[in-house]
């Protein structure tokens, strides 16, 4: 258990270092939304290039850390029955939802998206705007971020049966102890 755990840390870090590189994304997409808007009304100046690169840039700041969603807790959960549920049930719920909803969704996205990537870098299409990007570099976005999605569920499935086999401290039953005794 201890190799895959470290293959887990790997992956961790991976994800960390993307979704944080993720933030200049967005800082980047914002100067050119205001850099854009204010061209436009001041100087009357506008280009379909950088509207585009501002939704390529929120694109890839929305695929490229949803793997970091995923390592840091924050994504949706509808917990109205699982939060009742005793701690391993609902790590037991967590390797059925990766295993069978996660994974498969993943691996099925990348799949059916890398044809679509490989025919637009070898066609060179280019968006119908006048001025419009190349189209693959955004298309290519979507099997990269389901990749890192997958290898995070990939690191939180390791992690979750850790757990269950005793390997490794459930953080989060820790945690809830420690507020408890307060």
């Amino acid at each position: 258990m201890s190799g895959l755990l470290a293959v887990s840390r790997a992956i961790d870090a991976m994800n960390t270092l993307f979704g944080k590189a993720v933030s200049w994304l967005l800082l980047a997409a914002v100067l050119i939304s205001a850099i854009n808007a204010v061209t436009r009304k001041v100087f009357n100046l506008s280009s379909n290039a950088w509207l585009e690169a501002q939704w390529y840039l929120f694109s890839a700041a929305f695929l490229l850390a949803a793997a970091w969603t995923l390592l840091s807790s924050e994504h949706v959960k509808v917990d109205l029955v699982y939060g009742q549920l005793p701690r391993r049930a609902q790590l037991w719920i967590e390797v059925f939802g990766t295993i069978f909803f996660l994974m498969p969704f993943c691996l099925v996205t990348i799949y059916l998206s890398w044809p679509i990537v490989i025919a637009k870098y070898v066609s060179g299409e280019v968006s119908n705007n006048t001025g419009g990007l190349v189209l693959w570099p955004v298309w290519a976005m979507i099997p990269i971020g389901f990749g890192l999605l997958a290898l995070q569920g990939l690191s939180e499935l390791i992690k979750r049966l850790a757990i269950l086999s005793g390997a490794m401290p459930d953080a989060v039953a820790l945690a809830d102890a420690e507020a408890q005794a307060l």
